[in-house]
């Protein structure tokens, strides 16, 4: 089954001569479980290409359908309140709230819709990013493979239909960004959890089920590494 469908997303900044085109009649859809990465130079329109999926910019042309909706058919506020409930977003820089502690920061997405947090499913998620003992802590009290499983937990709180990471190892450390990706595969394994990584590291692209590489805007390759 489908669970994101892409529909010829194009993007295009600026206008006239001095418009760039960032994405060109882009197409391809992800099945329900499958773990994607994207890969490209810089320049390349990958990052675009994950602007658009999670609903922080808007296409040119094109449809993006996350769990069969059509996100850029709503509202900002419609769109605010589904990306917050579908839409899992790792940062390369965390992007973690500073004067929250870490347990503030996973279940904020829950805390904004007014939404009660399920004890037993946060304490698991706890254990399982191993962040038992960091629950009271500031982010700036944290390392930054701590920081990053605080916006994986964030990310997974509202048990969203795809997981989209943008460099996610990019601000650590090899020992750290080998357990983060660890951890993504884990919940990708283990939960059936779709899960696109925009990466320029050939060594977690190869982790993946499927690489789609991206070069000036279109796709050049999307190849199923593990079926």
């Amino acid at each position: 089954m489908d669970i994101l469908k892409i529909e010829h997303l194009s993007k295009t900044y600026g206008k006239g001569e001095t418009a760039v085109k960032a994405l060109d009649d882009v197409s391809f859809s992800v099945q329900k479980g499958q773990f994607v990465a994207i890969i490209g130079p810089s320049g390349s329109g990958k990052s675009t290409i994950l602007h658009m999926l999670g609903g922080v910019d808007r296409p040119t042309s094109g449809k993006v359908f996350v769990d069969h909706t059509d996100i850029h058919s709503l509202n900002e506020t419609q769109l605010a309140i589904f990306r917050r409930r579908q839409i899992g977003l790792i940062y390369q820089f965390y992007n973690l709230i500073p004067v929250l502690t870490v347990e503030e920061n996973m279940k904020l997405p829950l805390l904004l819709d007014e939404h009660q947090v399920d004890k037993k499913q946060f304490s698991d998620l706890v254990k399982t990013l191993n962040l038992q003992d960091r629950l009271n802590h500031l982010p700036n009290q944290l390392s930054g493979g701590q920081q990053q499983r605080v916006s994986i937990g964030r990310a997974l709180i509202s048990n969203p239909a795809i997981m989209l990471a943008d460099e996610p190892t990019g601000n650590l450390d090899s020992i750290n960004s080998r357990e983060i990706i660890d951890l993504l595969k884990m919940f990708n394994k283990t939960f059936n959890q779709t899960l696109i990584v925009i990466t320029h590291d050939e060594r977690i692209a190869l982790q993946a089920d499927r690489i789609i590489a991206i070069e000036d805007g279109r796709i050049a390759s999307d190849e199923v590494v593990r079926p």
